[in-house]
């Protein structure tokens, strides 16, 4: 399994089923910074385009509209092309 798991466009249905926005939002500018992550993250991103790249790893494009799930364990680096806001939950 891969570290990121993007889905595109998912459907209305499944968000509403996850309670995605019910979800606190994260948002942040155009920036660059390494990130560890010591639980999974499942997000939904509102807006913003983002590469994120795993340690030793190929970049990986997000953006408005997907649902992501990065794995407890993953070290990245995060580049925000385009500000961006997500809803996240951490399991």
């Amino acid at each position: 399994m891969s570290e990121i798991t993007v889905e595109k466009n998912a459907s209305p249905a499944k968000l509403d089923v996850m309670g995605v926005y019910d979800w606190p939002i994260w948002s942040k500018e155009a920036a660059s910074f390494p990130w560890s992550y010591d639980e999974t993250e499942v997000c939904y991103f509102l807006e913003g385009s983002v590469t994120v790249t795993p340690e030793g790893g190929e970049p990986v494009e997000m953006g408005e509209g997907d649902l992501v799930t990065f794995t407890k364990g993953l070290s990245c680096t995060w580049e925000i092309h385009t500000p961006v806001q997500k809803h996240y939950s951490f399991k």
